[in-house]
């Protein structure tokens, strides 16, 4: 693990993707801290983070998109799987790459709320506890980038994906309260959830019965419930995206709560979409079957031994009464039958 670390780091700072990211998530603190603490004088560091937070759609899928994709495009994926190291080991070394250049850009931000603090009165608990939850936001939508680069070999659209997921995600409560607010309209959403996340099953393990048979069961339950109790459903699609999404949660660090169920809520989607990837890139890489290479058929064998040694005749012109020659010819022979 620790050599795919470094070999991934490497990697990174000696491209431009460390450098476009860290000048892009730079670019967003400084207009924001331009904005909110320079010419509105506002002593709270941490409204610049949920500023910035929207420059996520645009950044990660930048870091991510080739973490996975660009090892299957270029075909050293088979390579990289076939080292004596666990799969786990490679998608956790590339991962901890990622959270390190993500984290040097962070360490330069955290020099802000000192520098504001010479000129005004900052709180800096509550700038340094956003930090670590904006920190922690954002290694848990790395993980949700690397998931998406192990489905495709294709930056571009791995990029192409992530970008909508994350604006989803960063959208999603509005959506969700202008989209449904009625018990029927949560009710078909949730349906529509259902079906989604069968597909996702559907990819990740290759069972189609596994993945038809939970979509079924989670639809069922729901059209159980709706009739049995419509009322539960009313308001229900926006309360679900809320405890989902991962900015709302963080706003509540903006606002001066450390929340703790929202630092468990972001490590377990970083473990969850993980396993994801581990998953995904284990399905997708092709196995060598060693059952049918160590049995070879005998007839295989035969061919290979006529061009690898020299008929008897060979040995014959050379010498033809040498007993090592009859020795050779007689092994030959042997090999043939």
């Amino acid at each position: 693990m620790i050599a795919v670390f470094r070999h991934e780091l490497s990697g990174y700072f000696h491209s431009l993707t460390a450098y476009i990211f860290s000048a892009f998530l730079l670019a967003f603190v400084g207009i924001g801290a331009l904005i909110y603490n320079i010419q509105s004088a506002v002593a709270n560091f941490e409204y610049v983070l949920g500023y910035v937070c929207l420059g996520f759609v645009v950044i990660i899928p930048i870091l991510t998109m080739r973490v996975i994709a660009e090892e299957r495009k270029q075909k050293t994926d088979q390579l990289l799987y076939s080292l004596p190291i666990r799969t786990s080991q490679i998608v956790v070394g590339k991962y901890l790459a990622l959270l390190m250049v993500y984290l040097v850009p962070l360490c330069i931000v955290a020099l802000y709320p000192l520098i504001f603090a010479q000129f005004g009165e900052v709180y800096l608990p509550t700038s340094y506890g956003s930090l670590f939850a904006f920190f922690v936001m954002g290694a848990a939508m790395i993980a949700v980038g690397t998931f998406i680069s192990s489905l495709t070999e294709n930056q571009g659209f791995a990029a192409g994906i992530a970008i909508p997921v994350i604006l989803l995600n960063y959208y999603s409560v509005t959506l969700a309260e202008y989209v449904s607010a009625t018990a029927s309209g949560s009710a078909v959403a949730l349906l529509i959830i259902a079906v989604l996340f069968g597909f996702i099953i559907r990819h990740l393990t290759k069972n189609q019965n596994l993945a038809y048979g939970i979509s079924f069961l989670i639809m069922l339950a729901v059209v159980v419930l709706y009739f049995a109790d419509s009322s539960k459903f009313e308001g229900l699609l926006p309360d679900v995206m809320t405890k989902l999404s991962l900015f709302e949660r963080f706003y509540t660090f903006v606002n001066g709560v450390f929340d703790l169920t929202a630092i468990i809520y972001y490590i377990t989607v970083i473990v969850f979409f993980l396993i994801f990837s581990l998953r995904s890139s284990y399905l997708l890489t092709p196995r060598v079957n060693t059952q049918q290479t160590a049995s070879t058929p005998r007839s295989i064998d035969n061919r290979l031994d006529r061009f690898i040694l020299p008929p008897p005749s060979a040995y014959n012109r050379i010498n033809p009464g040498s007993k090592k020659c009859q020795r050779k010819s007689s092994y030959h022979e042997h090999l043939q039958e």
